[in-house]
């Protein structure tokens, strides 16, 4: 994947500002929440594996969103605590860096196609009753979510690889938590015009192409249960979509804040915020908005 000509061969990162003692604090709040969410996400993929009442495609593919967010989270996060702990800025290799990038954008993009695939799946459930087992069977179950991991990393090739042709001689110190894409553009003497404009059509194209079949999905489920005549049966019919609903809400607004962008290089601050929205907040809210409110998993 590597194929860079830039003089520098590592990277030192900033990690956060702030007084050792403010580090301290940051390092049990994030190592709290990383734990919880480890937890979580693993409660809920052994669950879905051992219980045969959730033997189903919904559970399915939240086995294998939980399984992105494990992943993604301890991309990031276990370097970010050893960051806190140790004094000083520490340094990643290029090779070290760009690895970290592919499998950061690849796990999230296939997270885009899964939850895409969630949102149809919802709009079968709802909408053709009747022949939910028959559309949704475990072939195309499997299929759609082999694709989706496919799609994810080949997806990344390219805008990695592209990223780390340019020459880095403007500094060697990234000032996030990990090898963020803007942040890297920032370091290099090269016109990165051109490069910025095709990442932001690639990213309008996954987030807004995994989006459509969302917002058309949930358009006629819920005209669907419009018409349901009662209220029990509408609430049962929302409720069947009402998790999925509220994590592609959260989910889809940090990323189109952080990636659907003209300009990459964006403020270091604003890049860590967003960041830890994806990289904490979701993965950790991630089991309990799906299973607080599901009876099944309860």
């Amino acid at each position: 994947m590597m194929s860079n000509h830039s003089s520098v061969t590592e990277f030192c990162l900033l990690w956060f500002s702030g007084s050792q003692e403010l580090h301290h604090v940051l390092f049990a709040v994030f190592f709290l929440f990383y734990s919880v969410m480890i937890i979580g996400n693993t409660v809920i993929i052994v669950i879905v594996c051992v219980d045969k009442r959730l033997q189903s495609p919904m559970y399915f593919f939240l086995s294998h969103l939980s399984a992105l967010e494990i992943m993604i989270t301890s991309l990031i996060i276990p370097a970010m605590l050893s960051g806190l702990m140790l004094p000083g800025m520490q340094t990643v290799s290029l090779a070290a860096c760009d690895a970290q990038l592919f499998l950061y954008l690849a796990l999230g993009t296939t997270e885009f196609a899964l939850l895409g695939v969630m949102a149809v799946d919802r709009y079968v459930a709802v909408c053709n009753p009747l022949r939910y087992n028959t559309i949704m069977n475990s072939r195309t179950c499997i299929s759609v979510v082999i694709g989706s991991w496919v799609f994810g990393f080949l997806s990344e090739i390219w805008p990695v690889n592209a990223t780390f042709q340019f020459t880095f001689c403007k500094s060697n110190v990234l000032d996030h938590f990990f090898c963020d894409r803007g942040q890297l553009l920032k370091l290099s003497y090269d016109d990165t015009v051109f490069t910025e404009f095709v990442l932001f059509v690639m990213a309008v194209f996954i987030i807004i192409g995994s989006l459509a079949p969302t917002i058309v999905s949930y358009t006629y489920i819920i005209s669907t249960i419009l018409t349901i005549p009662t209220a029990s049966g509408r609430r049962k019919a929302f409720s069947t979509c009402a998790s999925h609903f509220t994590f592609v809400v959260i989910g889809y607004g940090s990323r189109l804040f952080l990636f659907v962008k003209p300009k990459q290089t964006q403020a270091a601050e604003y890049n860590k915020i967003v960041s830890l929205l994806i990289c904490v907040l979701t993965p950790l809210l991630n089991p309990f908005i799906f299973t607080l409110r599901n009876d099944k998993f309860k």
